[in-house]
């Protein structure tokens, strides 16, 4: 069983502002509206190539994120290997993204919560270059709309995400980090 997690915040608002790409990313690679509650947290399960895999995204705001994820490891007893969690990340530039296992934070304070409550670093992540504008406050960045060139770049990424996905469900983050991050 696999546990895929996008990181974002709740409601209209914030739909499509950078933090959101995890959301965004599970939204464009599932395509549907079939969406659970559970954990506070919305949830799509779903089979792949055999395999059980439980997509989630938490409603519990970004910094509180890691309350959600534990409860489905805890409840399915998903193993820290298979969990995959996708997040925006302002150190990388737009338009790259890179696959890590077992790192800090880096700042994230999503990241921070997944880490506190599972008690590990030691899992997946995808990190979404965002790049960091330091013209703006960081806030008001972060929670701040793509523009109109970031969205169709980011919708051409699509491809890629959706590729990492069923590479991570199929061989693990280890061939898929050796896959994707060589990738130009």
């Amino acid at each position: 069983m696999k546990l895929i997690v996008g990181l974002g915040n709740p409601g209209k608002d914030y739909k499509d502002t950078r933090h959101n790409v995890g959301f965004i990313v599970l939204d464009n690679y599932l395509k549907t509206d079939d969406w659970k509650e559970k954990f506070n947290a919305l949830y799509h399960e779903n089979r792949i190539n055999g395999e059980k895999v439980i997509f989630v995204k938490p409603l519990t705001y970004m910094n509180l994120s890691g309350d959600a994820v534990v409860q489905f490891v805890n409840y399915y007893d998903i193993e820290l290997d298979d969990i995959l969690i996708i997040h925006d990340d302002l150190d990388l530039n737009f338009g790259t993204y890179k696959l890590k296992k077992n790192s800090s934070a880096g700042g994230h304070n999503g990241i921070k919560s997944i880490i506190n409550r599972l008690g590990s670093e030691d899992f997946a992540r995808l990190k979404v270059g965002i790049f960091h504008d330091k013209s703006i406050d960081t806030k008001d960045y972060v929670l701040g709309n793509f523009s109109k060139t970031e969205k169709e770049k980011f919708n051409e990424m699509q491809k890629d995400f959706d590729k990492i996905i069923e590479s991570f469900i199929i061989d693990g983050i280890e061939r898929t980090m050796n896959i994707y991050n060589t990738k130009k």
